[in-house]
């Protein structure tokens, strides 16, 4: 019986005659494997194949894309999904929305943060080292991270130039709030207004891996 293409697809010939269905049964064995499987969603693919081979592609009912990479083990990549919603954060007592609602969402292992954050009563936010919220528990990281925050330029022109960090799992819990904590440092200039040193509002647009 001869193969064909880059799969070896066995192919029954004239002489395969009397075992033809066997030979089929053979083929369609052979096919299944390089097929696009179908799942409703993750909890049904791993109901249905989680003992596939490896390179097995399934793909759920919203578009989702899984390629399996263990023959032994049910571990799959992500080649494609659909972004998930926006989800807002805990925000301490004393602060609130400024002029964007501060907000998160994971993207293949990244978690992209936006939004404003201001006082309730209207005054500065201190320089640093200030818990304003609190992320959803799927957002914390593996380890402690940070990116450039942005904020009020009102007043000394270096104001408005910070850091903002999202506390890991083995943080300490006391630590300004610990795990999962969102917390703004700066060392700009005061405002002008009084000399008071701190922000109107910090923007928390950024983005950290969770691994």
């Amino acid at each position: 019986m001869a193969t064909i293409g880059y799969a070896n697809l066995p192919v029954p010939g004239g002489g395969d005659g009397p075992t033809m269905p066997g030979h089929l049964a053979d083929l369609a064995e052979a096919i299944d494997p390089h097929l696009w499987q179908h799942a409703n969603d993750q909890a049904d693919r791993d109901s249905k194949y989680s003992t596939a081979p490896a390179q097995t592609v399934v793909v759920a009912l919203d578009g989702t894309t899984w390629v399996k990479v263990s023959s032994d083990t049910n571990t799959w990549i992500t080649v494609w999904e659909p972004l998930a919603d926006w989800q807002p954060l805990t925000l301490v007592s004393g602060f609130e929305a400024g002029q964007t609602t501060p907000e998160g969402r994971i993207d293949r292992g990244k978690v992209h943060l936006r939004g404003r954050i201001q006082r309730t009563d209207s005054g500065l936010i201190a320089a640093s080292g200030v818990k304003l919220a609190t992320v959803p528990t799927a957002f914390i990281p593996q380890q402690i991270s940070s990116f450039a925050g942005g904020a009020s330029l009102t007043g000394d022109a270096m104001t408005g130039v910070g850091r903002v960090e999202v506390f890991s799992p083995d943080q300490d819990a006391n630590a300004l709030g610990g795990r999962g904590s969102l917390i703004w440092y700066s060392q700009d200039g005061s405002q002008v207004s009084g000399g008071t040193a701190g922000v109107s509002w910090v923007d928390i647009s950024g983005s950290y891996w969770l691994d």
